[in-house]
């Protein structure tokens, strides 16, 4: 199954960003007014340029990214023009976007623009393009104000996927973890539920960890794109709200929530939300909590107050996942239908045929009880659950069939 990051060019000239598993059925959709939201009342619609991803995560992580892209930025990448993207650029990147979408040869002269490019990349001077590197599944040219932070989404692009304006995903900050496989777990949580931005503060081992990587199971992605910082107000810098997750008492005088209540005001909340979890053996300082504005805390056993880092970032990521859009929204296990009740002439077709064995068989033996049994018979069949005069009634059926006189 293929997944699409995609861009629209409103009636008004503004631009919209979204993904979707349906990129056919979502521009329609977005054409005939279905979506309420931001492209609602700028119709019509004009499809500028899409890309197709193995998996949502990396669809999501491409729209948020464009998301912070400058105008100017998003129509040289609509008119496929790669030289403007970088002169945009204080930083290249050369990434998947780049070689899945440019075209691969010069119209004038059936020239690869992949080794085109490739050989401009290597004779670059350093202060003019920056050094050449891959950044996960989905990279891109990052804007001089992405280096270190997020950038701001632009003004004309407030909209998320699903056509309903969000807030973005928080930010999960580690503050000084120990264990590089405590890092990989907890990115591997995150992914589980959608998030894909890691933060790590002064890391005791330092960055990258080569026992991060299988223990994420996968989870690549968000090790590859996690970012460091030299401590909890840089890596908070560009955050609206921040949460110190804790379980013990602080010498400070913080609003509590639950990671519930947490997300819920992160959805609500029109900025970005960073979440701080402390180190593995004692959990974050009382100067980490200072920075933040409220704890999220759990009901937990009094004399085992211990999570460790991993469920720690489960909890909160899957109670903030529960808050997502229907377009964005986690897969489900599938269900089976429930299938609809027969028709009442099918109900009593089957008991009209019952009846007809059962007389057969000399069931009804009593005649003055025929008429009452037969009531019984039509309730047990037309009801859920059964009473201790229904079982004594079946059983009677299953001896009358079986050639034994029920007992008078």
């Amino acid at each position: 199954m293929s997944f699409y990051a995609y861009m629209l060019r409103c009636s008004d000239g503004s631009y919209y960003i979204g993904h979707t598993d349906s990129l056919e059925r979502r521009i329609a959709q977005h054409q005939h007014g279905e979506l309420p939201g931001y492209t609602h009342n700028r119709r019509p619609v004009t499809l500028m340029w899409s890309q197709d991803f193995p998996s949502r995560i990396e669809a999501l992580e491409a729209e948020r990214q464009l998301k912070g892209w400058t105008r100017a930025k998003k129509e040289a990448l609509a008119a496929g023009d790669w030289d403007a993207v970088r002169l945009l650029s204080r930083k290249s990147f050369d990434t998947g976007l780049r070689l899945r979408s440019a075209p691969t040869q010069d119209e004038r002269g059936g020239v690869d623009e992949r080794d085109d490019l490739a050989e401009q990349s290597r004779l670059a001077e350093p202060d003019d393009f920056g050094e050449l590197g891959e950044i996960g599944g989905f990279g891109d040219v990052i804007d001089e104000n992405m280096i270190g932070t997020d950038a701001a989404v632009d003004s004309d692009v407030l909209a998320d996927g699903d056509g309903a304006v969000g807030a973005p995903p928080p930010v999960i900050v580690l503050v000084r973890p120990q264990l590089g496989e405590n890092i990989g777990k907890a990115a591997r949580a995150m992914l589980n539920f959608g998030l894909t931005e890691m933060r790590l503060v002064s890391p005791r081992d330092g960055w990258p960890n080569p026992s991060a990587g299988p223990a994420a199971s996968g989870a690549d992605i968000v090790l590859q794109n996690a970012k460091v910082y030299d401590s909890v107000a840089a890596a908070t810098a560009d955050c609206a709200q921040v949460f110190a997750t804790t379980v013990r008492k602080r010498g400070v005088t913080k609003p509590v929530v639950t990671p519930e209540q947490a997300s819920t005001e992160i959805h609500a909340a029109p900025g970005r939300s960073a979440i701080l979890f402390g180190p593995e053996r004692s959990g974050l300082e009382t100067d980490d909590v200072a920075v933040a504005r409220t704890i999220i805390t759990v009901p937990i056993n009094p004399e085992f107050g211990s999570l460790n880092l991993a469920q720690a970032v489960i909890l909160v990521a899957y109670e903030w996942s529960k808050g997502l859009t229907a377009e964005r929204e986690l897969s489900q296990p599938s269900i089976n239908p429930i299938m609809p009740p027969a028709p009442q002439e099918e109900l009593d077709g089957m008991i009209g045929q019952l009846d007809a064995m059962l007389m057969g068989a000399g069931f009804f033996h009593l005649p003055d009880k025929m008429q009452s049994t037969r009531r019984t018979l039509r309730t047990l069949l037309t009801k859920p659950g059964w009473s201790s005069q229904e079982v004594r009634t079946l059983r009677g059926v299953l001896s009358s069939l079986a050639g034994k006189r029920p007992r008078a």
